[in-house]
């Protein structure tokens, strides 16, 4: 007996107390609000395809994340900057001036098509000169340095954008072919979120067949794989890592322009939560990989948009839909204490264990 209770582990038991807490205050919420009846089918319908084009930007921007630290291991905090200097430059540069000359409404898919190439163009110009100038002096460093340039790149990035284009919030003009709803399964849906749902897919096919297809996708998985063998095999590793970070940064720049259609606003400092919640995702989808980041973004914004009134109303918190970000940092920190890993990540765990 004394023996059993000399091996038993304090802290191991603890966790799962913690565990279990979380699983009857989600048991007990979510039938809580079932019984209730509080909200209609249609209004869970409206909730879960929010969520859906809400995750499908995390999404995106996740996969930034996700192709950072599977090629050089390091966790780009300056990430939601890539996403939030695309937009924001294209608001100012491109959408207003389109909206304010009439050309906007008369020629709405070829603006929108302007707008998301300067957008994509400043993200990685901006990813392109943070990885050449910050992050390729301190490969081979300790990990602690890369980080720590990586959040003072954020703050670098964040006020030069303020000092170019100012501190106001710039409001992005509505484009009329995407103002309305459509019917869909006794429910009316945006086309805004339809938008966001249908270039959310083609551009993670269009992905997977440049990682999986092409020459260049080959040699990336190749530096993730070793960049000391991918070397030897007469693949240029500084430019598939700078390829990589452009990479993100398309998905950070198409992800900015979608925000900026269902949102309407744009600032600079919209990039900071934004690529805290995708950081969020690609953890819980497995940190390297890119299907877990896709995985990961629409799972949490599932979980923001589901969760508040599923298991926090019936519980009587006050102003429950304000605590959608306290529920997805929550998570955050539950999934590094419970798997850190990730939903995907565990095999790449195993490999590296």
């Amino acid at each position: 007996m004394k023996e059993r209770f000399k091996n038993f582990d304090f802290i191991d038991a603890f966790l799962w107390l913690i565990r279990a807490a979380i699983i009857l205050v989600v048991l007990w919420g979510t039938i809580n609000s079932i019984i209730s009846d509080k909200y209609s089918s249609r209004q869970w319908l409206d909730f879960i395809i929010f969520g859906i084009a809400q995750g499908s930007m995390y999404a995106l921007i996740a996969i930034g994340y996700t192709l950072v630290y599977g090629v050089l291991g390091m966790i780009n905090f300056a990430h939601g900057e890539f996403f939030m200097s695309g937009i924001l430059s294209a608001t100012v540069l491109v959408a207003i001036p389109l909206s304010e000359s009439g050309y906007m409404t008369a020629h709405p898919f070829i603006s929108l098509a302007a707008i998301a190439l300067i957008a994509i163009l400043v993200s990685v110009a901006v990813s392109y000169f943070t990885e050449r100038i910050a992050y390729k002096p301190l490969r081979g460093s300790p990990r602690l340095m890369p980080l720590i340039t990586a959040i003072g790149a954020s703050f670098f990035w964040q006020y030069y954008f303020r000092g170019l284009f100012g501190s106001t919030i710039k409001p992005f003009p509505r484009i009329e072919a995407f103002e309305g709803t459509v019917g869909f399964l006794n429910t009316q849906v945006l086309k805004t979120h339809i938008v966001v749902i249908a270039v959310t897919i083609l551009v993670l096919i269009g992905l997977n067949y440049f990682i999986s297809k092409t020459k260049t996708g080959t040699a990336i998985r190749a530096v993730a794989e070793n960049k000391d063998v991918a070397a030897l095999m007469g693949i240029n590793v500084d430019r598939t890592i700078s390829i990589t970070f452009a990479t993100g940064a398309t998905m950070a720049g198409v992800a900015g322009v979608l925000y900026a259609i269902v949102f309407h606003q744009v600032h600079f400092f919209m990039g900071f939560i934004p690529g805290i919640k995708a950081f969020t995702a690609a953890v819980l989808g497995g940190i390297g990989s890119i299907p877990g980041a896709a995985i990961g973004g629409l799972l949490l914004g599932m979980f923001e948009s589901i969760g508040p009134s599923l298991f926090l109303d019936s519980l009587g918190v006050a102003s429950f839909n304000q605590l959608k970000d306290v529920i997805a940092f929550t998570m955050l920190v539950l999934i590094l204490i419970f798997r850190p890993q990730g939903i995907m990540g565990e095999a790449l765990a195993d490999k590296k264990a």
